[in-house]
């Protein structure tokens, strides 16, 4: 099952699990220091939150949830074919999973990842020592052109 994901930056991530346990009839997947998931079935999608974001951009980035790192492989495919510049990501942790995704950027800049969770992880991100914004961060983001099969 594919399906649409949002993550969202905001001011107060207790208040934020509250309006949208509220809105989508359902409690989060998973809550952890500073971020929140939920996993909507109708509609389907994958609600992320970020909290303590006081920069006014309420949008972090979109993204599309598929089932296995095969059909990221094939998004790589198909995104290279369409001319489409990719990040591939393997083996990432990000948002307290291990993840495997291709990020691409819109039109207007917006940032889109398709990945497949692999496993929980303990961590929002690997601790490298660099001075980053975060795993999900567009500002970690920088897209290269990359092949596949």
């Amino acid at each position: 099952m594919s399906r649409v994901q949002l993550a969202l930056n905001v001011t107060d991530l207790e208040e934020a699990i509250t309006f949208y346990t509220a809105l989508f009839g359902t409690e989060p997947a998973k809550v952890q220091p500073g971020y929140a998931n939920f996993a909507i079935a109708d509609p389907p999608l994958k609600l992320v939150l970020f909290g303590g974001s006081s920069d006014g951009v309420s949008i972090n980035h979109l993204g599309v949830e598929v089932d296995s790192s095969a059909d990221v492989i094939a998004a790589v495919a198909r995104l290279g074919g369409e001319g489409l510049e990719t990040t591939v990501e393997e083996k990432t942790t990000c948002c307290y999973a291990v993840q495997d995704k291709v990020w691409v950027s819109g039109p207007d800049a917006e940032k889109w990842e398709v990945y497949t969770v692999l496993a929980d992880a303990s961590d929002l991100e690997p601790d490298t020592g660099l001075d980053t914004a975060g795993c999900c961060s567009t500002s970690v983001i920088a897209p290269v052109t990359t092949q596949c099969c």
